[in-house]
């Protein structure tokens, strides 16, 4: 039996809960639970490597393996997906109205190199001819803190990119003007992030796309693309030592899912038999919206690998087999 150090960010990850909290074991092995915010661990792992299993950035893998580094083998098991660029926020005196706007902008994130700046990105560049390059980035991660550290991150060749003083943040700076907009506002208490002002209420700032889950579903429907943000790490030198370790891995996260998703459409099916959901809804909840495994997500997977590269933070588009454990890439 191996025993192995796992690591998840559980706020926003009831999937895979019950992996984390012990009640599905995965043959074979032991965990040790350790749970935390996404922001804090990243930066712990990639810095620290403390962890044999753990969530990870998939933008940060793609950067790490690009540049030879073989510590970690990763794992299809997506932890996390979000429409990102549907959660822009802009201020009210920037004069945005719509994505083409936030050309000549300045525009705040907490990381360039996150997933979901990167998924951003794309969008607006595939959607609506937004390049990196158009806009005045402002980074709020000091240099210590930053996930780019580890990964030895660069701003890209033509993208004009400063990082915020310590005395400010994204939320100060958005509420005084010194910001246009951010592609993301992370406000969650973390060792990395430091933007703690409440937005919520401020008539100063609001979001670039006022319906988001209507274009969600537009860009979805146009592209396909559900994005991933999360995918699972493994320890090279245990998965070499112990190839299985990867699929009994996967298993046990796939039983969580299914649980989670067995829960949720009983309750679903509740609602549909008190009249208040369509049956073509209750018959939508027979597909899994989270699939795990490479050829499942082949599609999303290339496109993030293809974004990365680019947007100058990858020399190359990686292939999937130089990112996954063999035993997954035909899932």
């Amino acid at each position: 039996m191996a025993d192995l150090h796992l690591s998840l960010a559980m706020a926003r990850n009831d999937r895979s809960r019950a992996v984390l909290d012990g009640n599905i074991k995965p043959e074979g092995i032991e965990l040790v639970g350790t749970a935390c915010h996404a922001s804090e661990l990243f930066w712990r792992q990639l810095t620290y490597a403390e962890f044999d299993v753990s969530e990870m950035s998939m933008s940060s893998l793609l950067i790490y393996l690009s540049k030879g580094n073989t510590d970690w083998v990763a794992l299809p098991i997506f932890t996390t997906r979000q429409f990102f660029h549907t959660g822009v926020l802009v201020t009210a005196a920037s004069g945005i109205e719509k994505p083409e706007d936030l050309k000549g902008k300045r525009v705040g994130v907490p990381e360039y190199q996150q997933t979901a700046a990167l998924w951003s990105r794309g969008a607006l560049m595939h959607e609506w001819g937004v390049s990196p390059k158009d806009i005045h980035w402002f980074m709020e991660r000091t240099e210590a803190l930053s996930h780019g550290g580890p990964t030895g991150f660069t701003p890209p060749e033509g993208v004009k990119l400063d990082r915020i003083p310590q005395d400010k943040s994204i939320g100060s700076m958005l509420l005084s003007g010194e910001l246009d907009a951010t592609l993301l506002y992370l406000t969650d208490n973390n060792l990395v992030d430091r933007s703690r002002e409440d937005i919520s209420t401020s008539t100063k700032i609001r979001r670039l796309f006022p319906d988001g889950i209507a274009e969600g579903q537009r860009y979805y429907k146009k592209t396909g693309l559900f994005p991933i943000n999360h995918g699972m790490i493994v320890r090279r030198s245990i998965y070499e030592k112990d190839p299985w370790v990867a699929l009994n891995l996967l298993n046990a996260f796939r039983l969580a899912k299914e649980g989670w998703l067995a829960r949720v459409k009983e309750q679903t099916e509740a609602f549909w038999r008190l009249g208040l959901i369509s049956a073509e809804d209750n018959k939508a909840l027979t597909t899994d919206p989270f699939p795990y495994g490479v050829k499942s997500n082949q599609h999303t997977l290339e496109t993030i690998a293809q974004y990365s590269n680019e947007q100058g933070l990858t020399p190359r588009v990686l292939k999937m087999e130089e990112i996954f454990a063999p035993s997954t890439l035909e899932l």
